[in-house]
């Protein structure tokens, strides 16, 4: 039988992981020496300490990535394309390992995490595919005075900072496309969750080295201190590209950094989603989509169901319904069997979902379902109870608020109207989710919403081969798809 580590990720792999800062093709230690903790959030206790990188190692970094960016650049795009498909090989091989390794840090059940590593792996398949489908433009000008050459080429050095809740998923999603466009990349990986990012870039440095390309293609820079790092590389000039995923008012503040070099930006931002029920809605099937949309990954997701709308005349079936299903959730260590809802990422992710579980009640919302965290005793990491709130006033925070838990608040409305009045009513527009038989209401609600995305009888949106991103306060730009190529690559217009 293999032997595992305390971490409950093999012990083969826990013995090889990669703790520190990857610059130029070698992993090493923290100029200062310094390291940071990476905690179990199902237990609390301390797993791996990791490099914590100072500014002076973001700016090797930098230069790393500068100095392989013309070498890079002018990889043959099937050269590039056959890189992005061996490590898509590679990591599918390696899919328990990788599961285990998000779980242990972030906490999700292991089916999640297995789910997360084959999505996040087709970013890097779908990319594959595209590096040789960068194409440019030729064509005569409309007067005939002269032809039109548009050349595409990759933007330069790029500065990638994702969030903690896809570890996998999010750094794939910004790598692949970087790569695939010729860009070469620092990434800044959060800081609760390094290791799986960790893990692919060694995946991709190995592969990077066994083909003899360029060294500086892919660094990974993790720290404590985000700001510290962000800062310096934001104000040096060869920085071209930040691609950032996390909250709005941290991409308010980068925004304003990178528009000092004019840097080119993508930015997935907050989200409010609302999930909206009409009258006509298949209940039964718009319950089992609710618990898809909310619970994944405890509800810790930007595209989690946050508002659940839900017309008047089936809102107690829904509600009955939705508290069913939540009940029968299984509640504990994501690395233990048959549980489906892990724990929340640090208590005091905890301890706002109670505090906004309470001033909920406190407005006159009343508990279906859950409501607390489990005894301690029992669970002693940072858990909290699949929720289901009904009567809830719409001015609440757990309406108002991206909760980012298990927490579904109810809302009754009367009209299509009131739906999308309320839907819209926030500075968000990430995704909405919206239940209905009517084919012509689908197009009403998709040409009304203020959103980015619209799940339409379904929980879940994302797909590699889709643009993923939001409007208004959730952001700019799109990742995956064409589009998320586009992101990595500026025009040349050459004249004849």
């Amino acid at each position: 039988m293999a032997t595992t580590h305390a971490s409950g990720v093999p012990a083969t792999l826990a013995a090889h992981l990669p703790t520190g800062l990857l610059i130029g093709g070698h992993w090493q230690h923290a100029s200062g020496g310094a390291t940071f903790p990476v905690r179990d959030p199902a237990t609390g206790h301390e797993l791996f300490d990791v490099a914590d990188a100072t500014p002076d190692d973001g700016l090797a970094a930098l230069t790393a990535a500068h100095e392989a960016f013309p070498a890079w650049r002018a990889t043959a795009p099937r050269v590039r394309a056959e890189l992005l498909r061996a490590v898509y090989e590679r990591v599918m091989a390696r899919i328990d390992d990788f599961a285990a390794l998000i779980t242990a840090e972030g906490g999700k059940p292991l089916a999640e995490s297995r789910a997360e590593v084959a999505y996040g792996a087709d970013y890097v398949r779908w990319y594959s595919e595209q590096a040789v489908r960068i194409n440019g433009l030729a064509r005569t000008a409309p007067s005939g005075a002269n032809r039109q050459v548009v050349l595409q080429r990759g933007v330069g050095p790029a500065l990638l900072i994702t969030p903690w809740n896809f570890p996998l998923a999010m750094a794939t999603r910004k790598i692949a496309p970087a790569l695939a466009a010729g860009c070469t990349v620092v990434v800044k990986p959060a800081g609760l969750t390094p290791l799986t990012t960790a893990l692919f870039a060694e995946v991709v440095r190995s592969e990077l080295a066994d083909r003899g390309l360029p060294t500086g293609v892919v660094n990974v820079v993790p720290t404590s201190s985000s700001s510290r790092l962000s800062g310096p590389m934001l104000a040096d000039p060869r920085l071209r590209k930040l691609s950032f995923t996390g909250s709005t008012e941290v991409g308010r503040v980068l925004l304003r950094e990178a528009a000092q070099g004019v840097l080119r930006t993508s930015m997935e931002l907050g989200g409010n989603a609302p999930f909206l029920v009409f009258e006509d809605a298949d209940v039964p099937a718009a319950v089992e989509g609710a618990v898809a949309a909310k619970m994944r990954n405890a509800g810790q997701t930007c595209v989690a169901a946050n508002r659940f709308l839900v017309h008047e005349s089936v809102a107690a079936e829904f509600s009955a319904g939705l508290a069913d299903a939540f009940d029968r959730l299984v509640v504990g260590p994501g690395s233990a069997p048959g549980v489906t809802v892990g724990p929340l990422i640090e208590e005091a992710a905890v301890e706002r979902v109670a505090e906004v579980v309470a001033e909920a009640v406190d407005g006159g919302a009343r508990v279906a379902t859950g409501g607390d965290r489990p005894d301690r005793r029992a669970l002693p990491g940072h858990f909290f109870n699949p929720t289901v709130l009904t009567d809830v006033d719409p001015e609440s925070r757990a309406v108002r608020e991206e909760v980012f838990g298990p927490v579904a608040p109810v809302v009754t409305f009367g009209s299509e109207d009131e739906a999308l009045d309320l839907a819209n009513s926030t500075e968000f527009g990430l995704v909405a989710y919206a239940y209905t038989r009517d084919v012509s209401r689908v197009f009403r609600v998709a040409e009304r919403i203020e959103s980015g995305m619209l799940g339409v009888n379904r929980g879940m949106v994302s797909d590699a081969s889709a643009p993923f991103g939001g409007v208004k306060s959730s952001g700019l730009g799109r990742e995956g798809g064409e589009a998320g190529i586009e992101e990595y690559l500026e025009s040349v217009y050459v004249a004849l």
